[in-house]
């Protein structure tokens, strides 16, 4: 399918306007790139409550957002983790979508902050993601949630970090997820799929900007092999969570996303892919901007509708 209308006027904009591939840029120039996602958003939906809080991280205290929809009973919660490359991203950056979801899926979204690389390489963002979550159901019930009801979810990098999140749940008995809800996950360090050649450039995000960004990541090369940085080189998937896997068409990492897929259901857990024919990289967040990303919100929707049902 050719690329979305609304995705190629948006590409042919940042172009006019000069901007740089993530690779060629500051760190700090990556960060206000992605911050600057923001401008791309629909309005921010109303949910009662918004309440900033800590968890306490391995490396120390970290931020977290929940987002609470009104109810006079114990909600699911999703824990949600924020994309940006390792790198970037922020809680604000993603204060739209999480108040989508959590308004239109009636859960409640935990949003949580991570350390950043390249101050803090792996493992310091798995091991804080994982420390959220075990806070997040641990204190489930003094802000209205339910513990038994709970899903990880993240796009990108954050699809990574969550994918790692439901590994080391399964690996150590607990918690217990119902769910994983990945969107376009960034999910092996060593990727030679085709469409790492096919969408190498001119899609947003190219082949050497993921590369880039793995380079921030990584303590050494030899993480790339280790699960809880690349969870694609998990031989063992069984038990893994009912899983929704978002991906699209014209992105780098999308022939990883497909065989994680594949490969989670030959053992059996259950799945289900989505490819986004004539979208990009990145839409989740880009609300205001690309009309059909709207569809990738209503699949997490639907999706942890049947999976926190009874």
């Amino acid at each position: 399918m050719a690329l979305d209308p609304a995705v190629k006027n948006l590409i042919d904009t940042l172009n006019e306007q000069g901007l740089k591939s993530f690779e060629q840029m500051s760190i700090a120039e990556v960060r206000g790139v992605v911050e600057s996602f923001s401008d791309l958003q629909a309005p921010n939906a109303v949910v009662a409550r918004v309440v900033d809080t800590v968890y306490p991280g391995p490396g120390g205290d970290q931020a977290v957002r929940l987002y609470i929809p009104e109810s006079e009973t114990p909600l699911p919660i999703v824990v949600y983790i924020h994309g940006g490359g390792w790198v970037a991203g922020s809680l604000d950056v993603t204060e739209q979508p999480c108040r989508a979801l959590a308004a239109d899926a009636k859960v409640i979204v935990a949003a949580l902050s991570y350390r950043l690389a390249p101050e803090h390489k792996f493992p310091a963002a798995p091991e804080d993601a994982f420390a959220a979550l075990n806070w997040v159901v641990e204190h489930a019930a003094d802000f209205g949630g339910d513990g038994t009801r709970v899903a990880v979810m993240g796009d990108s990098a954050g699809g990574n970090l969550a994918a790692v999140t439901a590994l080391r749940a399964r690996d150590t008995g607990a918690p217990v997820l119902r769910a994983q809800v990945l969107i376009y996950p960034v999910i092996d360090g060593t990727a030679r799929f085709p469409s790492r050649e096919e969408n190498a450039e001119g899609y947003l995000v190219t082949t050497a900007a993921i590369d880039w960004f793995w380079e921030q990541y990584l303590a050494t090369p030899e993480d790339a092999e280790n699960p809880y940085a690349s969870p694609a080189k998990a031989a063992d998937l069984a038990g893994l969570p009912s899983t929704l896997l978002l991906l699209n068409e014209y992105e780098v990492t999308r022939d990883e996303g497909v065989d994680y897929g594949r490969r989670m259901a030959d053992q059996g857990v259950p799945v289900q892919v989505e490819l986004y024919e004539g979208l990009v990289h990145a839409v989740y967040w880009m609300t205001g901007a690309i009309p059909r990303s709207a569809e990738l919100h209503g699949a997490v929707v639907e999706f942890l509708g049947k999976q926190f049902a009874g």
